[in-house]
């Protein structure tokens, strides 16, 4: 009971309801303590949203300070007090509530903190696992050259958990492999550039037979394995960090929502989509975007009366693409935010954690810091 209510409460934590601030400015949250004690399964993420309206501004609150140079490295136990630095909210560590909390290793007649291995992360990652996915974007010609999947040990042409499949190539024995369908390939909807070919992770195994034909035991699956699918080595870039660290977008230009990972018209809470913004952008895992529509443009008639675009005519819609006096472009219109959790070289995949209206294909993606915006 105590994980699915923890989930609840992170995505709950990320619902999150702001005004207008600006870049300088931490904002406090309405009735926040003047102390916190840390308790175990706390995460920086948490302790954050208890002060502040914007939990990804969380690096700040525990800046410039003595007491904390190294936020990661506090523990259940620690008291942290809110003061002010230059007219800033700043957390401090006045130290642990207990013996038990931090041991000490005597050699001298002081005792001194030791370091240890279970400081509090950012965010868990096994809080929000089950809605993320594994796949990756990768070169449509360096795909085609990894091995392919020819066939298994079962006469059935799609292979599930506890299965051997075959392989053709030489394959280091007790090595991890994924098998990828070929998926869409996305291009950048200004340029027309390639920006990647999806590979959507379908099983995972281990080499148990090592030659000319390899054969792979499935040891986890997620659709059904068949012949053509290509294996790659479950690697560091293929796996998520264990934490995240939330923090704003940064970007000259806004982002746009690529696609959705099941393909559908539309994304809603909790769903997947893909961005067109990877790490040569400067896209990081953790990152959270607002995510707008462009507002429609309102088209004013020969009788001075604005028309739906619903209503418009095919000499009006000529109007409404054009710059005229007659061509009016409203705001754009807040959908909901989204958290990055997976960065390729010009793709990112992201969670969506709030929303307000359905997500579809073409939605912008901006830095939460500069625009308003609300938590449903």
């Amino acid at each position: 009971m105590e994980m699915p209510m923890k989930r609840l409460i992170l995505i709950a934590l990320m619902t999150l309801n702001c005004t207008f601030v600006t870049a300088d400015t931490l904002t406090l949250k309405a009735g926040y303590p003047e102390s916190y004690v840390v308790k175990k399964g706390d995460t920086l993420w948490d302790i954050s949203t208890v002060f502040l309206n914007d939990p990804w501004k969380w690096p700040r609150l525990w800046d410039v300070n003595p007491q904390i140079a190294n936020p990661h490295l506090i523990y259940p136990g620690d008291q942290l007090t809110l003061v002010f630095v230059d007219g800033q909210p700043r957390l401090v560590r006045n130290g642990a509530s207990s013996d038990s909390a931090k041991p000490h290793i005597k050699k001298s007649p002081e005792g001194r903190v030791i370091a240890k291995s279970n400081a509090i992360p950012a965010v868990d990652l096994t809080l929000i696992e089950q809605y993320l996915v594994q796949n990756r974007v990768v070169d449509n010609n360096w795909l085609a050259e990894q091995p392919m999947v020819l066939s298994g040990e079962s006469p059935s042409r799609h292979h599930i958990v506890g299965d051997v499949i075959y392989i053709d190539g030489v394959l280091p024995l007790g090595q991890k492999y994924g098998a990828y369908e070929r998926g869409r390939e996305f291009l950048n909807k200004e340029s027309g550039d390639v920006l990647g070919q999806e590979a959507i992770l379908a099983s995972t195994g281990q080499v148990i037979e090592s030659g000319k034909v390899s054969k792979i035991k499935l040891l986890s699956s997620f659709r059904e394995t068949k012949a053509g699918f290509r294996v790659l080595p479950m690697g560091s870039d293929s796996l998520m960090s264990a934490y995240f660290t939330p923090k704003s977008a940064e970007l000259k230009a806004p982002a746009l929502v690529l696609a959705t990972e099941s393909n559908l018209r539309e994304a809603g809470k909790l769903n997947v989509v893909y961005l067109d913004k990877g790490t040569e952008d400067g896209i990081e895992p953790g990152v959270v975007f607002s995510i707008f529509r462009d507002g429609e443009v309102i088209v004013i008639d020969q009788n001075g009366m604005p028309v739906p675009v619903i209503e418009r005519t095919a000499y009006e819609n000529l109007i409404a693409s054009t710059s005229t006096d007659r061509a009016i472009q409203m705001p754009d219109i807040y959908h909901g935010k989204l958290l990055v959790f997976k960065v390729f070289d010009k793709v990112s995949l992201g969670l969506i954690v709030t929303t307000e209206r359905p997500v579809r294909v073409g939605d912008k993606l901006v830095a939460p810091e500069s625009l308003a915006f609300r938590g449903q």
